[in-house]
């Protein structure tokens, strides 16, 4: 069965180019010129995977729109914002809004289609997880890899595909420090260093949503990330 994905772009010319590009690669493609149709039909049918636009139609900031009306449907579709805004506050507030990944339009098409399989790698994964590995427990932390599903001292924490899978990459081995490389490859991820750091920083943000003292990520200056169960247990509440 073919993968689904959404292209959402009111250029036509641009949005008729991925389609062809992905369609040749064997993917079914539906796609979008505005917010507002975009999530009409996606309401209906959720795609395997999203392809959005920041600036759509007359709303400049529409995909930023689309992309929390997806994540409320759906707290794991993967969702890849590709757009010709590249300043840090917009990949900084794509990643917030719940994206998985922030690519700028002059990304060569073979590396569109990289960071595409990766997500998908990883989906891959998560409908088939090892039987010894369904349940990964670092209490208070509680990770199901059957149902994609993070708790935190038994309350949920709504955590994206790859923000689950970091977390997963760091508890699994508490304690050892995890360069950007070593993070991205058990976590199936393919980004640079700053979506790295802002993924971190929504990860702290929803745990310390719940636990006001969640310090469990620790960061390595000049090496990388650990998990630290000592840290976490300490701030578990009664």
């Amino acid at each position: 069965m073919s993968r689904r994905i959404a292209i959402v772009e009111d250029e036509p010319a641009i949005r008729e180019n991925y389609a062809d590009v992905l369609r040749q690669q064997g993917y079914e493609v539906a796609t979008y010129a505005t917010r507002t149709h975009a999530v009409q039909a996606l309401k209906t049918r959720l795609p395997n995977l999203a392809l959005i636009d920041i600036g759509l139609d007359d709303e400049v900031d529409g995909g930023f729109t689309l992309c929390r009306e997806l994540r409320a449907m759906s707290a794991t579709l993967p969702i890849i914002f590709l757009t010709a805004r590249d300043g840090d506050f917009d990949t900084v507030s794509g990643l917030r809004m719940g994206a998985d990944d922030y690519l700028t339009k002059d990304i060569s098409l073979p590396h569109l289609l990289a960071r595409i399989s990766a997500l998908f790698r990883r989906a891959d994964i998560m409908e088939t997880p090892p039987a010894t590995e369904d349940i990964l427990e670092r209490p208070p932390l509680t990770l199901d890899m059957k149902r994609i599903t993070a708790y935190w001292d038994g309350t949920a924490v709504a955590l994206t595909l790859t923000e689950f899978w970091m977390v997963h990459a760091l508890a699994k081995f508490p304690g050892h420090v995890k360069d950007r490389d070593q993070l991205m490859q058990e976590a199936k991820l393919v980004v640079d260093d700053s979506t790295i750091t802002s993924h971190i920083k929504r990860i702290r943000k929803k745990f310390g949503a719940i636990d006001a003292g969640f310090d469990c990520i620790e960061t390595v200056y000049g090496m990388g990330y650990r998990w630290n169960m000592r840290d976490g247990a300490k701030k578990r509440t009664p």
